[in-house]
């Protein structure tokens, strides 16, 4: 009878976890570290050991202009990032003490909290691709013709519209500390497989683990690459529903329409929103306009280009 008592108790601590008050953000805060902050000089340091090998042997893999842009876009994500972190622990923390169960903070739960975490990001990934309104805050990730470190650096400005679709993670009562690390954590780990240095790994790994090989494939443009590989950390996801392909040629990078600047990072970050802009103003229709919003930009890509051809 004890140990069922003892069972119980156990329970009802990590799954009816009280409320957190909103006077202890800022002690929530510390317990959510900047793991991204802390690693950005080594970060850093490989990056530059990667351009410096990459110059010597004469790889041609990176490209000044292109590399800035990168680094541009990068430095204003991180003050984004930065400034976000307090709002969006705010929400995190308004919809923990909104629901009638709540885990405890257990670092336990981070494995869990990871594995759900990469099941929502693929999913993420995947809709960023087929609906043009999250295309437009992905583009600027794909938009380098050129594959190396720099391309990390390359995330949106706007990517918090997707924070919707970890909505369903956050409804399972994941403490949002936990729930913070495992978004550090997957970002951390997508690093290393933006790279040419590094080759195919073994066979096991490359089936069933986010690779360089892996990677390159979901940046090429070439027809039996596209949208494909959208797995972060995991790939069984993509093996799971269809979206799984080898490198098997080498990759060409960067976005099928040409970029008017590969320098300035306000563009870089805009210029799809400006496009989806010019196309619902010229639809005159509200099913067209919505059409140039949400539907497939690959598929908004291949109608125009047969209508541009028509012409």
């Amino acid at each position: 009878m004890n140990h069922l008592l003892d069972f119980t108790n156990s329970l009802k601590h990590l799954f009816f976890a009280p409320e957190i008050a909103l006077t202890e953000i800022s002690t929530l805060e510390k317990k959510a570290p900047d793991i991204v902050v802390y690693v950005l000089p080594l970060v850093l340091l490989i990056t530059i050991v990667e351009f410096f090998v990459s110059y010597f042997l004469e790889r041609k893999n990176y490209e000044s202009k292109e590399t800035l842009g990168s680094l541009f876009v990068g430095a204003g994500n991180l003050l984004i990032n930065l400034a976000m972190k307090t709002i969006m622990l705010y929400a995190a923390v308004w919809l923990y003490n909104a629901l009638p169960y709540r885990m405890a903070f257990n670092w336990w739960t981070l494995i869990p909290c990871f594995i759900i975490y990469d099941f929502c990001s693929y999913w993420t990934h995947r809709i960023s691709h087929f609906c043009r309104f999250f295309w437009a805050s992905h583009v600027v990730h794909h938009s380098a013709d050129h594959y190396n470190l720099t391309v990390n650096f390359r995330q949106s400005w706007f990517q918090y519209t997707k924070v919707i679709f970890f909505i369903p993670l956050l409804l399972t009562g994941v403490h949002p500390v936990i729930f913070f690390v495992a978004n550090q954590l997957s970002l951390l780990y997508q690093f290393w497989v933006h790279t040419e240095a590094i080759g195919k790994l073994s066979p096991f790994v490359e089936k069933y683990l986010g690779t360089p090989s892996n990677h390159r494939v979901h940046h090429g443009s070439q027809e039996k690459y596209l949208d494909k590989n959208f797995g972060a950390v995991f790939m069984i996801w993509d093996h799971l529903f269809g979206t799984f392909q080898y490198e098997m040629e080498k990759p060409k990078y960067g976005i099928t329409s040409p970029l008017k600047s590969k320098i300035d990072p306000i563009y870089l970050n805009i210029h799809e929103f400006q496009d989806i802009i010019t196309d619902v103003r010229q639809s005159h229709s509200l099913s067209r306009k919505l059409y140039y919003i949400f539907a497939s930009p690959d598929h908004i890509a291949k109608r125009k280009s047969v209508k541009k051809a028509g012409v």
